[in-house]
Order: C-alpha cells, then sequence, then structure tokens
C-alpha cells in the first residue's frame, strides 16, 4: 500500500464536521498509509480531534479557512467568491502537488467549476463527468456517468463518457471489455433525443466498446450493463430515484412506530419473514457506494453526497485513496489513445 495524502474540504455537507471529521478519523483508522489535509474552520474542527489517538494525529493537518462555499450559491458568485474557501484552498493543494486528491461534500457546480478551472481537464477531453458505482440486486457492482456534471450533451460528450466510463470500470471493478449501455426511455433505435440516437451510432461503430445498446431505468439494477451512461439531467434524476426508493423500502424493515410493543414485534417479524430480501437490499444500500467522481481531470476528486453520514462519507475518502493509488487519470489519459 503506497502511503499518499488526501486535501478534505470538511465544512461541505448538510451538517460539516460533526459529520466529516469523525469520517476523516474512521477512514484514518481503516488506512494506516493514508494522511488527510483538513480544511475549514479549525474552532469547529479542533474540538472533534481531542480524543483522537497519538498515532492519527500525526497523520492530521488542519488548515484554518475564513470561509465556505454554501450549497446554495450560485455557480458564478461561488467561483467569483471562491478565494480562501475550504473547498477552493483543498484543490489549490491538489494543484500544487501538495495532495494527491480532493474529498468534498459541498456544492457539486462549485466543486465541477473549479476543479476545472484549477486542476484541467485531461488532454483531448471536452466534458469531466461524475461518475458513481451502483450495487446490482445480485450483489456486483455497474458505474453510472454523468451523473449531474453536464445537464446538457452531445453525442460526441456521450461517446467520451462511455470511453472514461468503460477505463474506470477496468480499473475499479477489475473488469474486462466492460458492457457499455445507453440511458434511453425505450430499447428501440427511434426512441429517445437525437443525441442519444447519434451516440448510439458511434458506440456501434467502435470496434472497442463493448457497446451493448439502450437501457431503461427499470433495469439499473439488474446488471443489464457495466456502465451506464446519461446525460446529467437524466443520470442524476436516475441514481437520487433509485437511492430514495432503496432507502424507502430498507425502512420498512426498520421500527418507526411510537408503539413500545405491538409495532417493533410486526417490525422484527417482517424481517424475519423476508430475511433474505431484507440481507439483499442492505447490500444495495446507497452509502456502501457513496461518492461520486469528477472524472476526466488530472487528479483525484470525489464528490460525497451533501447528506452523506459518518460511514458514508469514510467511503468517499477510501475511494479517492483507492483511484489516487491506482493512478486513474493517468489510466484514462493512456486509455484514450486506444479508442
Amino acid at each position: 500500500m503506497t502511503r499518499l495524502t488526501l486535501a478534505l474540504d470538511v465544512m461541505g455537507g448538510d451538517i460539516g464536521p460533526r459529520i466529516t471529521i469523525p469520517a476523516s478519523l474512521l477512514a484514518l483508522e481503516n488506512d494506516s498509509e493514508l494522511s488527510l489535509i483538513l480544511f475549514g474552520d479549525s474552532q469547529q474542527i479542533s474540538p472533534l480531534l481531542n480524543k483522537c489517538s497519538q498515532s492519527v494525529l500525526e497523520r492530521i493537518q488542519v488548515q484554518h479557512c475564513s470561509s465556505v462555499i454554501e450549497n446554495n450559491q450560485g455557480i458564478s458568485y461561488a467561483l467569483r467568491h471562491s478565494k480562501g474557501t475550504s473547498m477552493r484552498l483543498a484543490l489549490e493543494f491538489v494543484q500544487r502537488g501538495e495532495a494527491q486528491g480532493c474529498v468534498s461534500a459541498g456544492n457539486t457546480a462549485a466543486l465541477m467549476g473549479l476543479s476545472k478551472i484549477l486542476l484541467q481537464p485531461l488532454q483531448g477531453i471536452a466534458r469531466p463527468a461524475l461518475i458513481s458505482q451502483v450495487l446490482t440486486i445480485d450483489g456486483e457492482k455497474s458505474v453510472m456517468l454523468d451523473l449531474g456534471a453536464n445537464i446538457e450533451c452531445s453525442a460526441e460528450n456521450l461517446y467520451q463518457f462511455a470511453i472514461m466510463g468503460a477505463i474506470f470500470a477496468e480499473a475499479r471493478l477489475n473488469l474486462v471489455y466492460p458492457r457499455i449501455g445507453l440511458l434511453n426511455i425505450g430499447i428501440e433505435e427511434i426512441k429517445g433525443h437525437q443525441s442519444i440516437r447519434d451516440a448510439a451510432n458511434l458506440l456501434q461503430k467502435s470496434t472497442v466498446l463493448n457497446y451493448v445498446g439502450f437501457i431503461e431505468g427499470d433495469v439499473l439494477l439488474n446488471g443489464k450493463a457495466d456502465v451506464i451512461v446519461s446525460d446529467g439531467f437524466a443520470g442524476n434524476v436516475a441514481l437520487k430515484t433509485l437511492e430514495g426508493a432503496v432507502r424507502n423500502l430498507l425502512s420498512l424493515f426498520k421500527d418507526k412506530a411510537n408503539s413500545r410493543f405491538i409495532k417493533p414485534i410486526l417490525a422484527w417479524l417482517f424481517r424475519f419473514v423476508f430475511k433474505q430480501r431484507y440481507k439483499r437490499l442492505k447490500r444495495i444500500n446507497p452509502d456502501e457506494y457513496n461518492g461520486a467522481s469528477l472524472i476526466g481531470l488530472k487528479a483525484v476528486v470525489v464528490k460525497s453526497h451533501g447528506s452523506a453520514n459518518v460511514n458514508a462519507f469514510a467511503h468517499a475518502i477510501a475511494d479517492a485513496a483507492f483511484q489516487a493509488r491506482q493512478q486513474l487519470p493517468e489510466k484514462i489519459l493512456v486509455g484514450l489513445a486506444r479508442y
């Protein structure tokens, strides 16, 4: 395992340091070769490190930041007023080579915009994209992109997403010749926007990409494709719908009732009767694959859900560490030449 340093924007997310700091400590406990630079308000961070062991403290740096990019700020305003914010400073450390990757749960549009400015896209990449792993109902994994970085996409954008997704799946999921599907409103060739149909034509002509055709939203968890490609609007809606559905189903197995006796018993019986299905649902819990990567950049950047809990944010940190150690941006750059 290679020692590396990650820069964390610990002020991002719905709760901020009360989630990101315990998650950082958990990530450090799980990875003895990892060091973290924490960017944020030191007055909020320091009390949360009081009970930290000396061995973990030695692998932590705290960089005080005077301001934060809020989630409700528009992209133009956020970029103009980003100087001195926790997100920008974290990315600047990556830009200077003082950290090998960045993790943030902050404003997605600002993170994308600043990453493109400071870290820059790989040569030949028109638009970086957000990609995430999705656990299927049979316990395997797929990847989806774009998940919100690019609302409108041309056929050429979608084709590049397919290439980057295939390389990501090869490196991250250890797949050979991953199957690529285009998310669409039907499987017929005449369905969907013109850009999607044109992207399908480009993929069909490729002799090195394993394109399997259009797929619909009802089979996203069925393992029909290893790489699911769409524009950022459809991809974001699809992923959040899946995550919400899974969380709602899981909640049915838990006791949320006020009754002290009857409802807990019914909840236990429900879990017992549907034990195997409950275990399968837990395997596709969104917390287990939290973290969408901004691929197509010259360095690793992972975007965590703003609502992530401690375990979920720790998973995003671990994912960034894996990608940095695998030198994923370099693999994508090399892989582009093959396609």
